[in-house]
């Protein structure tokens, strides 16, 4: 399943965007994914908590791929929302870069911010609990046995915005068109071999396999277009395109609709009085906003001082710098400014330097060793980040998910069973980074990382490090995101003394989406986001098969058998311990492999915000839930100022 970066402007640079993880529209394109085995639990006296058998369809109103649904059929809201809260007051956000598209299906353009808010899924995440979903556009789901298909019925007052009936027909084409323009969704749901409308208000998706128990759900979070608004004609009476581009405002079915845009600067939304959906247990509480604003800034510097000014309400900080030197000015010693941090629970992640395996120098694995000894982190730390962060370890860093010490019990039993294509040191070893400490210590990471580099047949000629056949080792950083660019110079001095030529190329965002596509880079930094039950993701992060496939999430142009092996192993996971067990096998294996240098973790979510909103008194666990589940507050607003 696929679900928003915990913390986008990390894993995607360039991006900044200020909505936090789990947001009610969890298919965001090019993001990070979650999934794994599905349950989908009783509610009515017509529903039982197993797979309906052959010919006998049983229709619930919930999924979740970690045991039974928490609420049952017919609750009224969730527990973690305040069903009295006033649906009133703009809310303004703030995005750096640009957009040119209000299409964000299509991998073409920058897409605006915020163009989730006007569209429903079939079904909606609740944030108290781990992958767990429930009917929005569609009022049941069914499944056989076998998990051979799953199929929706649409709830009857699902409408658009121009009161035509949300139908069948729309989710099939809208399945189409994803799978058929963006190549990412293509291969994501590449199992699904055909999609079509069963009945009167039902959908079918069929699968080219069965008992991969996570396909039922990833469909139900397929955003659902209006086929007849798209394959209409505008207002100058020429047919749309949605393979392309546009400016022009789209129809929705969401709880927002665009109310103002001016192009790459500003895009409003406002709430739809009349929405369809707005009583349904999965909205109550929610959408609480009359007005959602997203600014846009080509400078963090400039979106820094424009937050300073009151010039948008909440910010999500992830630089260490800012956070602890650039919240000390008036609104915040007055209280009018709250800083708050929110702990993450929802998602692991793993940020680093990553070299790019489809060249030639980075395929020995000791010159990839070799650049992570010639990381100072502790140095790194201490300079640029103030000491808040801790080096990451894992690709699924800070969950149960994360291998350490050595393999035990079932994930042993995993690892076993692909022994012949493992590195043999997961069986010995537990992965560790270089040691961190002084000067002494670093400098003993540069003599092992020198060593490294002599067995991997390089050589110091002139100062420069070259290989036998006299070729210098360059390396060139490709940068979209300024942030990024004091970290790649603290690394540049280190690889330097080391004899290998360092370039740092900043380019806008747009080049640097194009170059990674094309896989047009020696390094990047960037990393992946994980979820609590990670799926078929997996394959679009490390496989063999997404290793050339332009536009995938495996930038690191990984090629290996063993991970191919264990990929499946999560997929097919049939319990929540073997989930466990195959994916900590898997983070120790691409771990042994030393595919990318680690950056740094934070457990947190910093956030400042301008002090006139409120939120239920207790948040759900999986996520603070802004701006979903909060709401203008008057009277804090009388104090701080603010428009309404």
């Amino acid at each position: 399943m696929q679900a928003s970066p915990r913390r986008p402007d990390i894993f995607a640079p360039g991006s900044r965007a200020t909505r936090p993880p789990l947001t009610r529209a969890r298919l965001a394109l090019g993001t990070a994914l979650l999934g794994l085995g599905l349950l989908m639990g009783p509610a009515t006296a017509q529903e039982s908590g197993t797979p309906a058998a052959a010919g006998t369809p049983e229709w619930r109103h919930g999924l979740s791929l970690m045991g039974q649904p928490k609420y049952p059929a017919g609750f009224k809201h969730f527990d973690y929302v305040n069903p009295d809260a006033p649906k009133t007051g703009l809310l303004r956000l703030s995005v750096d870069g640009t957009f040119d598209s209000l299409n964000d299906i299509v991998p073409r353009g920058t897409p605006a911010g915020g163009l989730q808010l006007i569209y429903d899924t079939l079904m909606a995440s609740a944030f108290d609990e781990v992958a767990t979903e429930y009917g929005l556009l569609a009022e049941a789901v069914s499944y056989p046995a076998d998990y051979s298909s799953v199929s929706y019925r649409l709830r009857p007052e699902a409408k658009w915005h121009d009161g035509q009936p949300v139908t069948a027909e729309d989710v099939v084409w809208s399945f189409e068109q994803l799978t058929k323009n963006n190549p990412r969704q293509a291969y994501y749901y590449s199992h699904v071999k055909k999609a079509e409308v069963t009945g009167e208000r039902e959908v079918t998706f069929t699968f080219d396999q069965a008992g991969n128990r996570e396909l039922p759900q990833i469909v139900g979070q397929i955003r659902v277009m209006p086929k007849h608004w798209w394959t209409g004609t505008n207002a100058n009476g020429k047919p749309r395109d949605i393979s392309q581009g546009t400016l022009e405002v789209p129809l929705g079915s969401g709880p927002y609709k665009v109310k103002q845009v001016t192009p790459g600067r500003a895009i409003s939304f406002e709430r739809v009085p009349d929405y369809w959906g707005k009583d349904l247990p999965v909205n109550i509480g929610t959408n609480n906003f009359a007005e959602q604003r997203y600014e846009y800034f080509r400078d963090g510097t400039v979106e820094l001082e424009a937050f300073k000014g009151d010039q948008y309400d909440f910010r999500v900080e992830t630089s260490a710098k800012d956070w602890a030197t650039a919240y000390n000015f008036p609104a915040v010693k007055a209280g009018k400014v709250i800083l708050e941090e929110f702990p993450d629970r929802a998602s692991g992640s793993m940020q680093a330097f990553i070299p790019n395996l489809r060249r030639t120098k980075f395929q020995d694995q000791r010159v990839r060793r070799a650049l992570n000894y010639a990381l100072d982190f502790d140095g790194m730390n201490r300079t640029l980040f103030f000491g808040q962060y801790k080096r990451t370890a894992s690709f699924f860093q800070n969950t149960e998910l994360a291998s350490s010490g050595l393999p035990q019990g079932l994930e042993l039993e995993i690892l076993e069973s692909v022994k012949d294509k493992v590195p043999a040191s997961v069986f010995t070893q537990p992965y560790q980074n270089p040691p961190d400490g002084g000067e002494e210590v670093r400098r003993a990471n540069l003599r092992e990382a020198a060593k490294l580099l002599r067995e991997a047949g390089y050589e110091v000629k002139g100062g420069k490090l070259v290989n036998a056949q006299g070729e210098p080792l360059t390396i060139e950083i490709l940068l979209a995101n300024p942030a990024f660019e004091r970290v790649a110079l603290f690394y540049k001095p280190t690889l330097e003394r080391l004899g290998i030529t360092v370039n740092i190329r900043q380019v806008d965002v747009s080049q640097y989406i194009n170059r990674l596509r094309a896989r047009d880079f020696d390094m990047i930094i960037t990393g992946w986001g994980q979820s609590l039950s990670p799926g078929n993701e997996q394959r679009d992060f490390w496989s063999t098969a997404a290793a050339d496939r332009e536009g995938s999430g495996n930038y690191a142009g990984i090629k290996d058998a063993g991970i191919d092996a264990l990929i499946e192993k999560v997929i097919y996971a049939t319990s929540r311990d073997e989930l466990v067990a195959a994916t900590r096998a898997l983070d120790r294996v691409l771990l042994a492999h030393d595919y990318v240098i680690p950056t740094w973790n934070y457990p947190n979510t910093r956030t400042a915000r301008w002090n006139r909103f409120s939120h239920p008194e207790k948040l759900p666990q999986y996520s603070f839930g802004f701006p979903d589940i909060w709401w203008w507050d008057a009277q804090k607003a009388a104090q701080t100022g603010g428009t309404q």
